[in-house]
């Protein structure tokens, strides 16, 4: 009988009974995880002390790491090394104060058997929920059970008492009442034919989706998978960042600097000082505009429609951030730019739309909103924002509760206050961006939205739509706000119409919203109705939530 040498298999050792896992996700970076990791720490010390209240122990499942400084999961090989050694029947808690690349665990949770339980901070400085909102939506993508729980403060009834909940049965459920699938609301004829029309539109002439190397930051949630995205009529060009890099250094100074001017004359504010390394330097900016040109003449080479640029990774070693370059893309009213004969205007007129951090399910909702608003004789200009942070208005201003939608690229200036004489550009936080690069800086304006989002689940695509309107703070609530967040970001304060934080957090798939303008609010509301028409004959599945503006259902 043939014997053979059996390769070693790692056993882990199964956890005591009233013992809960927890791992801690972080950052690529290694500066971003040194910084942010006292506020992990601070984290998970209370909920620490929020599990033992119940009776249970949480138990670190990898150590801090003196070398580096920090205790987070920095690497998907670094994650595959901490599962090997976690009993997978045991009670797991993700717990997260900052940012996170969902790609570092998420081999680890798909195979996990015991329950899971993505927790996160309420943060603006120290951004949890949008990382755990990141990945909620990846394991919604990869078809994982998991439960999520959120708050400011551990010890409150609020969290307290689900937590338990969890603790006891391995599951947690919130109220999602605030969704109505869209073959329960009536849809004006006029406005689903239109919806149809375009969709038919689209998907029998086809549009490419340019798409500057897939997988940014670890967001699995964001890739469409192509035997999905085909149905819709939109396909992908995968394009290289090294091409926007020889792209970007073949543009000439004079072309650049053009392009600069444009915006100063028509009020646009550079913060720039002399020290590379902390201030947004000229040579910075000349460098972001060469950018701006060559993206956009490598889509008009390629023919797409939408393109999106993978913005921290890849290129941040080699040039400067790219978001000056989004926020121009996404405006109709941009610095023109002309075929490398000079004989054409490239995208004359019109934004060329941008999506932030390669999302590709904002992407194909920014080409979507992009048709429709134009065909409706609405606003064309369309973006995505972080869902970063809410508060109450401490100004008295409004007594709704006002979130912080907050992007570092990609928002227009035509969404700003005064346009581009509303916005500004300030360098990049140095712990993400050693080559720098500005922001596109404004504070949106006062107005009726439209947001949604595309998310992938049980192998389909699906998209939710509600309706939001846009409130003017004083300037101090505003400065709090950013203060609060990142205040080189532009910002968004807005009020979603019957839905709340807590309705939001339990439903959203993404970090990520998208929104558009609308002239008014019987606009907006003909709007939301005619995407959900559209994406619905593009084969999606459609959810309304919450209502109307003054809380008419729909």
């Amino acid at each position: 009988m043939t014997t053979f040498a059996l390769p070693e298999i790692s056993r882990p050792a199964k956890v005591k009974k009233k013992q809960v896992l927890l791992v801690a996700n972080g950052d690529l970076r290694l500066s971003a995880n040194q910084r942010c990791w006292a506020a992990q720490r601070d984290m998970e010390q209370s909920l620490s002390a929020a599990v033992a209240a119940t009776g249970y122990e949480l138990v670190r499942a990898h150590p801090y790491k003196e070398a580096e400084q920090h205790g987070f999961i920095s690497s998907q090989k670094e994650g595959m090394q901490v599962f090997a050694g976690i009993d997978p029947d045991a009670k797991l808690i993700v717990a997260e104060a900052v940012w996170q690349y969902s790609h570092h665990l998420l081999h680890g949770l798909i195979a996990h058997r015991g329950p899971i339980l993505t927790v996160a901070n309420w943060s603006g400085a120290w951004p949890g929920l949008v990382g755990m909102l990141n990945l909620n939506g990846s394991l919604t993508k990869a078809a994982v059970k998991y439960s999520t729980l959120w708050g400011e403060d551990f010890s409150a009834p609020a969290f307290a008492k689900p937590l338990g909940k969890w603790l006891a049965k391995g599951s947690l459920r919130h109220k999602t009442d605030h969704v109505r699938p869209l073959d329960e609301v009536r849809v004006p004829g006029g406005v689903r034919k239109l919806g149809r029309a375009l969709a038919e539109q689209l998907m029998r002439e086809k549009a490419i989706m340019g798409v500057f190397d897939e997988g940014c930051m670890g967001m699995y949630n964001a890739i469409v998978p192509d035997e999905l995205l085909h149905p819709t009529g939109v396909y992908k060009e995968r394009l290289s960042q090294s091409a926007l890099y020889y792209e970007t250094m073949q543009t000439s100074d004079e072309e650049a600097d053009a392009v600069r001017q444009w915006m100063e004359v028509r009020g646009m504010k550079f913060v720039t000082g002399a020290n590379h390394d902390e201030d947004l330097t000229d040579a910075q900016i000349r460098l972001q505009c060469k950018m701006y040109v060559a993206a956009v003449r490598i889509a008009d080479d390629f023919g797409c429609a939408t393109i999106g640029i993978q913005y921290q990774q890849g290129l941040k070693d080699l040039l400067p951030a790219s978001d000056l370059v989004e926020g121009t893309l996404n405006n109709a009213e941009r610095p023109p730019v002309t075929s490398r004969d000079g004989v054409r205007v490239l995208y004359e007129g019109e934004p060329l739309p941008h999506f932030n951090e390669v999302d590709e399910c904002a992407g194909l909702d920014a080409l979507m909103t992009y048709r429709l608003h134009k065909a409706l004789g609405q606003p064309v200009e369309n973006t995505l924002h972080d869902l970063r942070w809410g508060d109450w208005d401490a100004s008295g201003t409004t007594d709704e509760y006002v979130w912080v939608f907050l992007i570092s690229g990609s928002a227009p200036p035509a969404h700003f206050a005064g346009g581009w004489a509303g916005a500004s550009s300030e360098r990049q936080p140095a712990m993400y961006f050693p080559s720098g690069g500005g922001t596109l800086k404004g504070i949106s304006k006062s107005g009726e939205i439209v947001w949604s989002r595309i998310y992938v689940e049980d192998g389909r695509l699906k998209m939710d739509l509600g309706r939001a309107g846009v409130v003017e703070l004083p300037r101090e609530e505003t400065e709090r706000r950013w203060q609060a967040t990142t205040p080189q970001w532009p910002i968004m304060h807005a009020v979603t119409y019957g839905v709340s934080r807590d309705q939001m957090m339990a439903r959203h798939k993404s970090n990520h919203i998208h929104v558009a303008y609308a002239n008014g609010a019987a606009e907006a509301d003909q709007a939301t109705l005619a995407k959900a028409a559209m994406a619905e004959a593009l084969g999606m599945d459609v959810a309304l939530c919450g209502t109307r503006k003054g809380g008419k259902a729909w």
